[in-house]
């Protein structure tokens, strides 16, 4: 039986590669990032704006869309890719990052925790969400993982890791869709040795593709960078490999390098609800008053369609007058940006040059942060 997804390497700069992850509704370039569509939509866009930004796979959330409107009923109505109106492949992850964060039950069965909206209690296991991922239909479905804060005692945090084990088991058992990938996620928090130790368990279960999480929650990039290389020194090199929630240009490009595929994160578009744009000489927010005047775009070197069309100064009004066309404007431009980082870092695997590509841009952001500017 074909596997629902594959995953080819094309090329490779050092430990940083270039691929193909090839679904049921299409391919993604890898490295690639995919916007978050938390309640599938993507805050202040729709499919048609995703289509012209180049976006290639989106992310849904499986713990907001099984509370609202029901993932039974987002099934009737021909899962999410008809729901949402977009034709182009779709991940969920499993809500575990969202369930752990309100401090819930937990005990080896699932979880226990109260629904965000209406504060009714709910219950999830391993095998319900696979179920619910499977009425949702995404082309690839997270298994449900346990989350806990850090830093946190080593035993506690082996203690998650190994229940999160324990749980993709399950998980695998549980599902049955022919036409959806099933992903392992990697815990440990950022101890070497246990991010050794979840990737060796977590691969021996012969998933398709694998999830690193637990990272991008505030620990230092150095601890961040050693977890990744412990866990992708131990993951198949013909599997894909996602870190989950790692969006910021810096920490990509880190993970870039190490050898890491796929990335999502809320980090462009919330930034630019609160009017932070992002560029290659650095980030700034359009509020600032020397903005008030300025003429000219966002920055001179986007090619994105909100640069191509408005001033900083219209875009700072829209801003601070409150104005809703601000939230997509600045939307389609943050996306642009980081979209396009994750393209030119793919050419520059392509061309053997990533490790002065990562410089140069590196370079440029630190000079921007040191002078101040923008």
């Amino acid at each position: 039986m074909t596997a629902a997804v594959q995953f080819s390497v094309a090329a490779r700069s050092g430990t940083a590669r270039a691929g193909t992850l090839t679904t049921p509704h299409g391919e993604v370039a890898t490295p690639g990032f995919m916007p978050v569509g938390t309640r599938a939509s993507v805050r202040a866009l729709d499919s048609q704006d995703l289509r012209s930004l180049g976006v290639e796979m989106v992310l849904a959330n499986t713990y907001h869309l099984m509370l609202r409107p029901g993932a039974e009923l987002i099934d009737r109505l021909g899962g999410l890719h008809a729901f949402m109106a977009w034709d182009g492949p779709i991940l969920t992850d499993s809500g575990g990052y969202q369930i752990f964060s309100l401090g819930p039950k937990i005990d080896e069965d699932g979880a226990s925790f109260r629904s965000t909206y209406d504060g009714s209690p709910v219950r999830l296991s391993p095998e319900e969400a696979v179920r619910i991922q499977e009425h949702l239909g995404p082309d690839i479905a997270m298994v449900l993982d346990e989350c806990i804060g850090l830093p946190a005692p080593r035993s506690e945090v082996q203690a998650a890791m190994e229940r999160t084990h324990r749980w993709a088991e399950r998980a695998l058992e549980a599902h049955t869709r022919s036409d959806q990938a099933l992903f392992g996620i990697v815990q440990g928090g950022t101890d070497d040795e246990l991010r050794a130790a979840s990737a060796r368990a977590t691969a021996s279960l012969g998933f398709p593709g694998f999830g690193i999480g637990g990272l991008s929650v505030g620990e230092a990039p150095d601890d961040r960078n050693r977890a990744l290389e412990a866990v992708i020194a131990e993951l198949p090199d013909r599997k894909v490999r996602y870190v989950m929630g790692l969006g910021d240009a810096d920490g990509v490009l880190d993970a870039v390098q190490r050898g890491a595929d796929l990335f999502d994160c809320v980090w462009p578009t919330r930034l630019a609800r609160h009017g932070k744009v992002l560029t290659l000489d650095g980030d700034f927010n359009i509020r600032r008053a020397e903005n008030a005047e300025a003429g000219g775009p966002i920055h001179p070197e986007c090619g994105c369609t909100t640069c191509a069309r408005y001033s900083r100064a219209y875009l700072r009004h829209l801003v601070v007058t409150g104005e809703l066309a601000a939230h997509r404007l600045l939307t389609i431009h943050n996306l642009h940006f980081t979209l396009n980082l994750l393209r030119d870092a793919g050419e520059a695997i392509r061309s053997d040059s990533f490790a002065a590509f990562r410089e140069s841009v590196s370079e440029r952001r630190a000079f921007f942060d040191t002078v101040g500017g923008g």
